[in-house]
C-alpha cells in the first residue's frame, strides 16, 4: 500500500528544485521573491526569447542566460514582469555570459512582483537540471496516478461488499496515515477513523479547529465536499495529512467520491450517518467499554451541549429514532438519539442547568404521545446527571426501568413518564437480575415449574400474583371456570411446596417469578 512517506506530490516546489543536488552545484542564490519559493513546478523551460512570457502557460520554472536583456534595462523590467503575468513559478538566471552580478533593475522588479529570482553563480549545464525535474515530476505523476487507482479500486471493491461506512473510513485512514472526520454541513462529526489517540486529539476542539481550518488546506487539513444531485451534504477532512497538498486532494477526493456513492446505494443501512453515529456514541457509553471521560471529544463533536448541563437519560419503545428525533426538534431540545435492541430506542436530552428537568421530560413525553398517535407511550427515565461520567449509569436506570414495564400488565397504571420509583419491587429485580445469588434464589423457588411441560402452570402463576392473587380475574384472564383455577392453583403450591395464602411465601414466589422473567428477558 501507498503511504504518505513517499513522494506522491505530482510536482515539485521551486524550493525543493533548489534543493536538488545538481542545483547546489551551481551555488544558487535567491535575490529576490524568498517568500514565494513554495509555488508549485509544473515544467523547467529553457528560454533566452525577451518575450517568453507568451509561450508560458504557468507554473513553468524558466532558465536563461539573459544573453537578449543585458545592457537594456526596460527589456529587464519587462522580462519580469511578462513572466509574471504568464504565472510563472520562478526564474533562474545563469551568471557569467551576459551578468558578472545579480542585475538590480531585475532584481528590484522581481521583488515588486512577489516573483522568486534565482542567480547561479557557477556555470551550469541547464540541459542536465531539466532532465532532473522532467523525470522526477514524471515519476510523481505516475506515483500520484497509482495511488489513486489503489484507492478506488479497494473502495469499490469494499462497496461492492456492502461494506459499512466504518470500513470505508478505515481504509481511507490506512492510505492517507491520519485521522478521518466526516462532518455535516454544521461541522457535527458523523464519523471517524484512524488511531484513536489522534482522533481524540483532533475532537477535543473540534468545532474551534474545525471552522478555524474551514477556509484553508494549512498544517495538512484536507476537505473535500460531500454531496450528489445538485446538494451538499456534508464533507470529508484528512486532519493533519503529511504527505503533500496535491496528494492529499488526490486522496480525499476518491474518498468523497466512494463515500457520495456508498450514502447514494443506502450504505448498507436505511438509517442515516448521523443516527449511526449516535448509535455508536450511545452504545459505547451504555455497554462501557470506553470510558465515559474518552467519549466526551466525540459528544461534543457530535454537537451535544457538554459543558455545565443535566443529562437527562431516556428509553423509549416502539417509536422510531426519527419519529423521536423530530419531537426533539420541534421542541428545541438539544439530544441525541439512538435505536436499541428489542424495539427500544434510548435518548439522551442535554439541558442548561437552569432548565426544569423534570418539566421538560414530562412535556417531551406529552408532545411525543400527540406525535406519534399513541395514547400510552410510556417513556422510561432515569434521574437527571450533572456530570458526564454519570451518564452510563443514567442510561442503565433508564433501560432497567424500561424493561421492568415491558410487557408489564401493570403497565396501564404508570406514568407517563416511569422512572425507578414507579416500578417498585420489579425495578428492584430488574436491577439486581445478573446477581448469580439472586439467580440461584429465582431456580431454587420456582424448581417445580421450570420444565416445558409445566409452562401452563407457570403462566397461571404469572397472573395470579400480579393481579394480586384475584381467583375471580385470573380466571377471567385464562378464559377457565374457577373450580379448573383451583385444581390449577393446587397444583402448582404442590409442585412448589409452598401456601399461596401465605404472604410471606407467595411474596417470595413472586419475587423469585420476577427474577426469573427477568433474567428471561
Amino acid at each position: 500500500m501507498t503511504t504518505a512517506s513517499e513522494p506522491l506530490e505530482p510536482v515539485l516546489s521551486a524550493r525543493q528544485v533548489l534543493a536538488l543536488e545538481r542545483v547546489l552545484a551551481g551555488e544558487p542564490e535567491v535575490v529576490a521573491g524568498a517568500a514565494q519559493l513554495d509555488r508549485p513546478v509544473r515544467w523547467v523551460h529553457v528560454a533566452e526569447a525577451a518575450d517568453v512570457g507568451v509561450m508560458l502557460t504557468g507554473g513553468e520554472m524558466v532558465l536563461t542566460t539573459g544573453v537578449l536583456l543585458a545592457g537594456d534595462e526596460d527589456k529587464q523590467t519587462e522580462y519580469i514582469r511578462s513572466l509574471y503575468r504568464a504565472e510563472a513559478a520562478a526564474v533562474v538566471l545563469g551568471l557569467g555570459r551576459a551578468f558578472p552580478a545579480p542585475p538590480d533593475v531585475m532584481r528590484r522588479a522581481a521583488e515588486r512582483c512577489g516573483l522568486p529570482l534565482v542567480v547561479l553563480h557557477r556555470p551550469f549545464p541547464f540541459a542536465e537540471l531539466t532532465e532532473e525535474v522532467q523525470s522526477r515530476l514524471v515519476r510523481r505523476k505516475f506515483a500520484a496516478v497509482s495511488l489513486s487507482e489503489a484507492v478506488r479500486t479497494a473502495l469499490t471493491a469494499l462497496i461492492t461488499a456492502g461494506a459499512p461506512l466504518q470500513s470505508l473510513l478505515d481504509e481511507i485512514a490506512a492510505h492517507s496515515a491520519c485521522p478521518v472526520v466526516v462532518t455535516n454541513l454544521a461541522h457535527r462529526v458523523l464519523a471517524t477513523a484512524g488511531e484513536r489517540p489522534a482522533v481524540d486529539d483532533v475532537l477535543r476542539d473540534w468545532e474551534r479547529i474545525a471552522r478555524q481550518a474551514g477556509g484553508t488546506e494549512g498544517d495538512g487539513w484536507i476537505r473535500a465536499e460531500l454531496g450528489g444531485r445538485g446538494q451538499r451534504w456534508g464533507q470529508i477532512v484528512l486532519c493533519g495529512y503529511r504527505g503533500g497538498t496535491a496528494a492529499g486532494r488526490l486522496l480525499a477526493d476518491r474518498a468523497a467520491e466512494a463515500l457520495v456513492l456508498h450514502r447514494l446505494l443506502g450504505g448498507g443501512s436505511a438509517r442515516s450517518w448521523e443516527e449511526q453515529s449516535a448509535q455508536r456514541l450511545l452504545t459505547d457509553l451504555v455497554s462501557g467499554a470506553v470510558p465515559a471521560r474518552q467519549l466526551l471529544p466525540r459528544a461534543r463533536a457530535a454537537g451535544l451541549p457538554v459543558n455545565r448541563r443535566t443529562f437527562v437519560p431516556l428509553v423509549v419503545r416502539d417509536v422510531t429514532p426519527a419519529g423521536l428525533d423530530r419531537v426533539l426538534r420541534m421542541l428545541g431540545l438539544a439530544g441525541l438519539v439512538a435505536e436499541l435492541a428489542d424495539g427500544a430506542t434510548a435518548v439522551l436530552l442535554s439541558l442548561a442547568r437552569d432548565q426544569d428537568a423534570d418539566a421538560l421530560t414530562a412535556h417531551f413525553a406529552a408532545r411525543l404521545r400527540s406525535e406519534s398517535g399513541r395514547t400510552r407511550t410510556v417513556v422510561a427515565a432515569a434521574g437527571p446527571r450533572t456530570g458526564w461520567d454519570e451518564v452510563p449509569a443514567g442510561l442503565h436506570e433508564a433501560q432497567h426501568v424500561a424493561d421492568a414495564v415491558a410487557d408489564s400488565s401493570a403497565a396501564l397504571d404508570l406514568p407517563d413518564v416511569v422512572r425507578l420509583r414507579d416500578v417498585h419491587l420489579r425495578g428492584l429485580i430488574r436491577l439486581l437480575r445478573d446477581d448469580p445469588q439472586v439467580q440461584s434464589f429465582a431456580e431454587r423457588e420456582l424448581d417445580g415449574l421450570l420444565c416445558g411441560a409445566d409452562r401452563d402452570l407457570l403462566n397461571v402463576l404469572r397472573t395470579y400474583l400480579a393481579t394480586g392473587r384475584n381467583k375471580s380475574r385470573t380466571a377471567q384472564l385464562h378464559h377457565v371456570s374457577r373450580p379448573a383455577l383451583y385444581r390449577r392453583l393446587e397444583a402448582i403450591q404442590a409442585r412448589l411446596g409452598v401456601d399461596l395464602d401465605d404472604f410471606e411465601q407467595a411474596a417470595s414466589v413472586h419475587i423469585a417469578l420476577l427474577a426469573h422473567d427477568a433474567q428471561q428477558g
